[in-house]
């Protein structure tokens, strides 16, 4: 099993910057490809961007690129995602997720292909 903790979400205004952190426990996280979701109220989740194992590879919504940056640290289980010039359409609770792949792959935009997730944090951008 593995347990995901987000932390960092909070209230920001329009142009500002926030730094999300995950935190992975359980297993052996450098196996495990890592994603950015959120969902905004009334809205369906949707990918944010996507880090594979090593870190070496990344992958974002083109609505967040340019502007967020995924990375992590495996020696900590850790994985962040740096976001600036933040929008008020970003406004929404951001979820990180797991997903098993040794090939080392970047995992998609498909919320199906993730095995674990945590239980979100919210992020309000006002304006």
């Amino acid at each position: 099993q593995v347990q995901l903790v987000e932390s960092g979400g909070g209230l920001v205004q329009a142009g500002g910057s926030l730094r999300l952190s995950c935190a992975i426990s359980g297993r052996t996280f450098s196996s495990y490809a890592m994603g950015w979701f959120r969902q905004a109220p009334g809205k369906e989740r949707e990918f944010v961007g996507a880090i594979n194992w090593s870190g070496d590879s990344t992958s974002y919504a083109d609505s967040v690129k340019g502007r967020f940056t995924i990375s992590r640290d495996n020696a900590k289980n850790t994985v962040d995602l740096q976001m600036n010039s933040l929008k008020p359409e970003d406004t929404a609770v951001y979820y990180c997720a797991a997903d098993y792949s040794p090939a080392n792959l970047v995992p998609g935009a498909n919320q199906y292909e993730y095995d674990y997730w945590g239980q979100g944090t919210q992020v309000t951008v006002s304006s």
